[in-house]
C-alpha cells in the first residue's frame, strides 16, 4: 500500500527535509505552502526520488485548506497522514506590550493553520488509521518573559493536538495525533553560517524527518496524545 501524506508548511527547511524523506520511503506526498517560490524549491529538492505534488495553499483560509485535502483524498482515495510544519518565531527582552504584536503574528501561523489542517483531515485520518504530527518547542512548558507569545502559541498548538488525540481515541481506531518536542531546529545553512557554534540540544531537520517517517511503523497506542522528545527532557 502506498501511503498518502500531506505536509503543511513544506517550503521551510524542516518541510523540505520531511517531504524528501517521506517521498524516499515511497509515499505520495502532497506538499503545501503559501509561498510559490518556496514550494517550487521544495519539489525541486526532492528531484526524481519520489512522488511529490506541490500545491500553493493559504492555510489561514479554512475553506482553501479543506479543498486542498479533500482533493487529495478524492484523487488518491485516502489520506494516511498530515505533518504540520508551519513555523515562525518572535521574541523580545521582556514581557511588554510588544508581546501582543508577537502574538498577533504567531497565533495565526502556529495555531490557526494547525486548527484548519486538523479539522479538514480528521475524518480521513480516522478512516485510514493515519497520523497527525506537529512540532512543538521545549519552551512551551517553560516560558520566559521574552518568549511569552511564542511559548503561548506553541502551548495552544499542543492543547489543540491533544484534543485531536482525544477525538481519535473516541473514534476507537488506529489514528494518532503526536507532538514532537524540540529545543530548536538546525539545518545545513545554519551550520554553515556558524561553523563554530555548538547548537547544543538542537535537532537537525534531517533527524526530525527521520522521526516523522518512522511514526507509521509504530502502533498508535505509543503515539496518540504523546509528546515525543527529540531533545533532552528537562
Amino acid at each position: 500500500m502506498t501511503r498518502v501524506i500531506a505536509v503543511a508548511g513544506a517550503g521551510g527547511p524542516s518541510g523540505r527535509a520531511a517531504v524528501r524523506r517521506l517521498a524516499a520511503a515511497g509515499a505520495v506526498v502532497a506538499a503545501a505552502d503559501a509561498d510559490p517560490a518556496r514550494l517550487d524549491a521544495c519539489v525541486a529538492h526532492v528531484g526524481d526520488d519520489g512522488t511529490v505534488e506541490g500545491q500553493v495553499v493559504d492555510l489561514l483560509d479554512a475553506e482553501a485548506t479543506r479543498a486542498w485535502l479533500d482533493d487529495v483524498v478524492a484523487r488518491h482515495g485516502r489520506l494516511d497522514g498530515v505533518v504540520h510544519l508551519v513555523g515562525g518565531w518572535r521574541g523580545g527582552k521582556g514581557l511588554t506590550t510588544e508581546a501582543l504584536d508577537h502574538w498577533a503574528t504567531l497565533e495565526p501561523l502556529l495555531v490557526r493553520t494547525l486548527q484548519h489542517t486538523s479539522l479538514a483531515a480528521q475524518r480521513a485520518l480516522v478512516e485510514s488509521g493515519g497520523r497527525f504530527v506537529v512540532v512543538s518547542a521545549a519552551g512551551a512548558g517553560a516560558p520566559t518573559a521574552g518568549n511569552a507569545a511564542y511559548a503561548a502559541a506553541k502551548a495552544a498548538a499542543e492543547a489543540w493536538t491533544l484534543a485531536l488525540a482525544h477525538a481519535f481515541g473516541r473514534a476507537d481506531g488506529d489514528a494518532a495525533a503526536t507532538i514532537l518536542v524540540v529545543k530548536a531546529l538546525l539545518d545545513d545553512a545554519m551550520r554553515a553560517a556558524r561553523p563554530d557554534a555548538a547548537f547544543d540540544g538542537f535537532t537537525h531537520v534531517d533527524d526530525l524527518a527521520e522521526t516523522i517517517a518512522g511514526l507509521w511503523d509504530r502502533p498508535s497506542a505509543e503515539l496518540n496524545g504523546e509528546r515525543l522528545w527529540l531533545t533532552p527532557q528537562p
